[in-house]
């Protein structure tokens, strides 16, 4: 042959398949080969098998090991002339190098691949059994066990069986192999057996008749003492027996293990008795079984020992598994303990995990076992342990929709053939994709896939994991909608009693009302219903992902009734992915946020803007005051201009709390905000230059109004307290002073008068009711408090300072900071009052020893009576009077020293004084902690009640919500007053140590 040049026989490989072509032709040029090297039959069969190479290797070992050249050549002439051998042993040595290795150990083995008797070829546990009857030991259990497999094998990847009744076959082994690992630990210990009577329940994919190729089989084991035997030796004796059993299966010996045997499905786990009285089993899972134990027990199956003591453990526990869905949270537990699965797979491996990653089978498992303990309660069709028949019942029953069925059915097969594929390879227990290009090229041609294996594998696989992610949320909610919608011909509908125990499973607390509210939005054949049709399964999750799903589902109803005729309305929730789940959060989270959205539903426009939710970003206060001052100006008079202001105001009141519960609650493209204080900053900031804006907005109407462009005197507003701190919630007052100084020529009383008119007008129109939240204005910071003048000009401030001032007054002034009017007299008003606020050389002792009895005198009197001191945001122990009181007292002291304490806000000046080395930086953590709690707990009372508050709600439901706003889940209502408590009274420790010197 000229050099460069390929033999016929080279490329010929290459074109069936083969990837080392060169090995192969040296492999098919060798001697156990040489008779048959040249027949097309054998090219053509290892061309069809999964990986040619590894066919060919391993059939070339086969030869090898044969007994004598008779064998041998026994084995190549049924080779050719057997068609069925041909492709089941060929097929499975180019799928498994593990069962090739096992073929050339046990060189006889591919007897049993002859057979081809239609009894063969769905075997039962009874066929099994007769194939593991010989085996009286271990070793010879594992290697009856291979032999088994090597027929499961074949046909699986011949098509001969399909995934399910492959899946069923290996169950139905395992069955088998505990059947007869129990009869050799039976043997060993005779007395042991006549003691007691053991059966062995089979759970998980076992028990459900859908065991993979390599994967933990799982048991749980019940004891019951024999005729009159002590049950305590009985059970003593069991415990032996079923120790023996797993060990005869799972310990490695020189055929290698068969299983491992988990019992960690029993009662108290690995920290409970291995073997339980069925009494025992009883009173365990009516007393403290977890709803995930429940779930477990969907797919309980007796497999072996006593029949008579299985079917009894069935019969006591199945009434209870049907009653699991009334338990409260039950939805809200399952649905937990998916995501904490996926929470648990390593980074690195999330994208590859067929079994346990997003849109793998463990989505589809979980949602047909939700569906069947909601509705198995009732319908006994759907109490099938098998995940593909109990899809199938759930579709047949109406549970479910068909072409949903279908998807999931096409896409379940598909991930269980890929898992089976997979596995079969090295008989190891793995759910991973493999990365390796060769890996993924025998996977492929293993499916069928074979003009482009790797590339077609994963474009198959990636679809089918979307389809199930799409669905397998959908599927819980989707039919609620078809209970009250018109339906496609051929489709059941899911019966009204059907859909309120879905709702109800749910948490919602009023079915009939929800079903009501669904009827209205999806029924019909507008455009409108079938685009709500689509929207409401997914919708509906999101509400019963919060704390009060019904408040929910009446407010999506109410605006989709104020908004329903307009165009973009149902096209941003469809087409924005972002906008649908935001607007479920804000509906569903309390009532301060639906109601401003109620006002003016157009704001809804908000909660688009793209995936990344930019129409929630907060906007600054200088396009805030630009906006108000432009619709000012376009108004008529003084009332129209402010009641402008005031709806800029509420439509921004909207966005801060829609932002501040969106990154709080999360959503699908925005995961939880993890930093606590940004969020309290983000809405102290927004509020508060909210306020300014609409201050502002409110003294240009009302001058406008009553003097045309110029005042007669020039007039300042001073933000004190949380409003100068920049520290606003979403029910806080305006804490302000009022500063004047008449204009050059005026009078002091005309400008006095006008100044008291501009403030009298200013708070009636803040406080006009309409459908805008009023704003108050306090001004009992002042001099003199309620008693003193409302306004004041710059010079009665300053003689009253420096007469009269009392240091609870220098405290006060620490957060004052101009908001609204006449900047050069706001900026004269803070250069008066800083020797005041930050004293030269500090506070002497005397200053400080009044404000330590100040504070203990408000900790005893101004507490609401029958309130819960260790819970009240502010006046309690570790709240925000200790934090902030604590602040500004090193901020008193020791500000004229340092310019970072110079600042209206509590954190910034903690983190100042921290840097300082004035406390500690777990002292001040701490304290950061508490402030940071404690205001997010009154925002939290606020959005959920509509209401402003101190302390946590006593009603269930707004507990609740308060909890979910603060990161908690259902049912945890109670950590996280736990956690406050906590929180708080490190906070006071270090207060006391600060503030009161202890």
């Amino acid at each position: 042959m000229a050099p460069g040049r390929r033999s016929s026989t080279f490329t010929r490989l290459l074109r069936h398949g083969f990837t080392d072509a060169s090995a192969a032709e040296r492999l098919l040029d060798g001697p156990e080969l040489a008779a048959v090297r040249d027949d097309p039959v054998l090219l053509e069969a290892l061309g069809a098998t999964a990986d040619p190479d590894l066919a060919l290797h391993g059939l070339v070992r086969l030869l090898e090991a044969q007994p004598s050249p008779t064998a041998r050549r026994e084995l190549l002439d049924t080779l050719i002339a057997a068609k069925p051998l041909r492709d089941r042993l060929l097929g499975v040595l180019g799928a498994s190098a593990a069962l090739a290795d096992h073929l050339a150990r046990h060189p006889r083995d591919w007897d049993e691949l002859v057979t081809y008797e239609p009894r063969d070829l769905h075997p039962g546990v009874a066929e099994f059994e007769r194939g593991l009857a010989g085996a009286a030991d271990p070793v010879a259990l594992r290697v009856a066990y291979r032999r088994c497999l090597l027929s499961i094998a074949a046909r699986d990847v011949c098509g001969t069986t399909d995934v399910a009744q492959t899946a069923a076959e290996l169950a139905d082994l395992a069955t088998a192999t505990l059947r007869a690992a129990l009869a050799l630990a039976e043997a060993a210990a005779p007395e042991d057996a006549a003691a007691c009577r053991l059966a062995v329940i089979a759970m998980g994919k076992c028990g459900g008749h859908e065991l993979n190729y390599v994967s933990d089989v799982d048991v749980i084991f019940v004891g019951e003492a024999a005729d009159d035997a002590d049950e305590s030796k009985a059970l003593r004796s069991a415990t032996k027996l079923a120790s023996h059993m797993m060990r005869i299966c799972s310990e490695t010996t020189v055929e290698g293990s068969i299983w491992p045997v988990d019992a960690n499905l029993r009662p108290e786990g690995r920290n409970g008795p291995l073997v339980r009285t069925l009494s025992s089993h009883v009173a365990y899972y009516q007393r403290w079984a977890k709803t995930w134990e429940f779930q477990a027990l969907l797919k309980a199956r007796p497999v072996a020992g006593d029949p008579d003591l299985g079917q009894e453990y069935v019969a006591a526990l199945e009434p209870m598994v049907w009653k699991a869905a009334e338990r409260d949270n039950f939805v809200a537990d399952v649905q937990k303990m998916r995501r904490r699965v996926v929470e648990n797979i390593p980074a690195a491996e999330i994208d590859r995990e067929l079994k346990l990653g997003p849109g793998g089978l463990r989505d589809v498992e979980f949602a047909v076992q939700l569906l069947q303990l909601v509705h198995g309660r009732t319908d006994a069709t759907l109490r099938s342990g098998t995940t593909l028949d109990a899809l199938q019942a759930l579709a047949d029953g109406g549970y479910v929709g068909r072409a949903d069925a279908v998807q999931l059915d096409d896409a379940y097969r598909f991930l269980r053939s890929m898992e089976h594929r997979i596995q079969l390879y090295r008989l190891r227990r793995t759910h991973l994709v493999p990365e390796d290009e060769a890996d993924l090229r025998r996977l492929g041609r293993s499916l069928g896939l074979r003009t482009d294996p790797v590339t077609e594998l994963i474009r198959e696989w990636k679809q089918h994991t979307g389809v199930v992610r799409r669905l397998h949320e959908k599927l819980f909610y989707r039919p609620l909608l078809d209970a009250v919608a018109q339906l496609a011909s051929g489709e059941t509908r899911l019966s009204a009693e059907a859909a309120r125990e879905r709702l109800e499973a749910l948490g919602y607390a009023d079915p009939a009302a929800a079903l009501r509210h669904l009827e209205a939005l999806a029924s019909g054949v507008t455009r409108k219903a079938a685009i709500q049709r689509t929207l409401l399964p997914v919708l509906l999750g999101w509400f019963a992902d919060s704390a009060d799903p019904d408040a929910g589902l009446l407010n999506f109803r109410k605006v989709s009734d104020a908004l329903g005729k307009t165009p973009w309305y149902l096209r941003l929730l469809r087409d924005e992915g972002a906008a649908a789940e935001n607007l479920a959060r804000v509906l569903s989270a309390g009532r301060l946020a639906p109601d401003l959205l109620m006002r003016a539903p157009e704001a809804v426009a908000l909660l688009g803007d793209g995936d990344g939710g930019g129409g929630l970003e907060p906007r600054g206060r200088a396009q805030l005051e630009q906006e108000i001052l432009a619709a000012v100006g376009r108004a008529d008079n003084a009332e129209d201009g402010v009641r402008a202001a005031r709806g800029v105001r509420r439509r921004e009141l909207f966005r801060t709390a829609a932002a501040d519960i969106v990154d709080s609650y999360g959503t699908d493209t925005k995961p939880v905000e993890p930093d606590q204080g940004a969020l309290v900053d983000r809405v102290g900031g927004a509020v508060s230059d909210l306020t300014a804006a609409t201050l502002a907005g409110t003294l240009r109407a009302v001058v406008r109004d009553g003097w045309g462009d110029t005042l007669p005197t020039r007039f300042v507003m001073i933000g004190m307290g949380r409003f100068g701190g920049h520290e606003l919630g979403y029910g806080s007052d305006a804490d302000v002073l009022f500063v004047h100084e008449p204009q050059e020529g005026v009078a002091e009383r005309e400008a006095a008068d006008a100044a008291n008119k501009v403030v009298a007008e200013m708070r009636r129109l803040l406080q006009i009711p309409s459908a805008d939240p009023p704003l108050l204005i306090d001004a009992d910071l002042r001099p003199e408090g309620k008693s003193g003048p409302l306004v004041r000009t710059l010079k009665s401030y300053e003689a009253y300072y420096r007469r009269w001032s009392l240091v609870w007054e220098s405290q006060a002034l620490l957060r004052a900071e101009p908001v609204a009017g006449d900047e050069e007299l706001g900026r004269r008003f803070i250069e008066l009052v800083d020797p005041l606020r930050y004293p030269a050389e500090g506070l002497g002792e005397d200053a400080v020893r009044e404000i330590r009895r100040l504070k203990a005198r408000m900790e005893s009197e101004r507490l609401p009576r029958g309130a819960d001191p260790k819970l009240h945001t502010k006046l309690g122990p570790g709240g925000l009077s200790d934090v902030e009181w604590t602040v500004q007292l090193l901020q008193l002291r020791h500000g004229w020293a340092e310019p970072g304490l110079r600042t209206t806000r509590t954190r910034q000046a903690l983190a100042a004084a921290t840097a300082a080395g004035l406390l500690g930086a777990e002292e001040a953590a701490t304290l950061d902690e508490a402030w940071v709690l404690a205001t997010r707990v009154r925002n939290a009372v606020m959005l959920v009640r509509g209401r402003a508050g101190d302390t946590f709600p006593t009603e269930s439901r707004e507990l609740a919500a308060v909890g979910r706003y603060l990161g908690y889940g259902d049912g945890h209502a109670g950590d996280m007053l736990d956690a406050y408590r906590r929180t708080t009274r490190r906070a006071r420790a270090v207060v006391e140590e600060l503030f009161y010197g202890a």
